[in-house]
């Protein structure tokens, strides 16, 4: 599975062929236990802390609600950022899978009971990736999913308000898209292993462009999601 290169001076010229989409058992394993992890974490923020307290009692239609948005929020957050990785990396020729990360889990689980989610659930890893053209394009896929995916529930959500206002899908929408776009945003800062020290060594500019999009869609998403859930 190790990619072949004709050395030259520098980078070499990348000459391997795409490869076919392929899995693994414990590829599948370690997605399955992130994406649910995740999805009870980001279920208990949209419960709320508070709502834990003693003498509180939280109702069968709200731990379903919470549990459901948690999920699709871990689903298009969280998988397809993931899947975007490996799809890119496996269509330029690379092996790639994704590995959890248990502690950054734990920690998704904690920080959701206080108030705010810092989650490191795992990585997609990229065997023998060394042109900074082909790590920046794989890192940037994920990111890339992402604020295509806050944009299509912005955008529903959007026409959806003004065809009722008073529905309640604009109020699951918006969240969604702010989710995605914290993601996004998360994931392009340019420190250690995250995404966007990968997108910003291959090109700089393509880096800005990218972190100030996520950035200000997720501020958007985050000012109408905060007035919505209080109409």
């Amino acid at each position: 599975m190790n990619s072949t290169y004709s050395y030259t001076a520098g980078y070499p010229p990348r000459i391997h062929v795409p490869s076919r989409l392929s899995t693994s058992r414990k590829e599948l394993t370690h997605l399955a236990l992130a994406f649910v992890v995740l999805s009870v974490s980001i279920g208990i923020l949209a419960i709320g802390p508070l709502r834990f307290g003693v003498g509180y009692a939280v109702t069968g239609l709200e731990l379903a609600f919470a549990l459901g948005f948690g999920a699709a929020a871990a689903l298009t957050g969280f998988l397809n950022h993931e899947l975007a990785h490996k799809i890119a990396a496996q269509r330029l020729g690379y092996w790639a899978e994704f590995r959890m990360f248990p502690v950054g889990l734990l920690l998704a689980v904690l920080t959701a009971f206080v108030g705010f989610l810092f989650a490191m659930p795992g990585a997609t890893v990229v065997e023998d990736i060394r042109d900074p053209r082909d790590f920046g394009r794989t890192s940037l896929a994920g990111p890339l999913v992402n604020l295509a995916q806050g944009g299509a529930f912005a955008l529903v959500g959007t026409a959806l308000f003004l065809r009722a206002p008073g529905s309640l899908w604009p109020q699951i929408l918006f969240p969604l898209g702010f989710f995605n776009g914290w993601f996004a945003t998360f994931n392009l800062l340019p420190f250690g292993p995250l995404d966007g020290r990968k997108v910003l060594r291959w090109n700089l500019a393509i880096w800005i462009g990218s972190f100030a999009a996520a950035v200000g869609f997720t501020v958007f998403a985050y000012v109408v999601s905060f007035g919505l859930l209080r109409i």
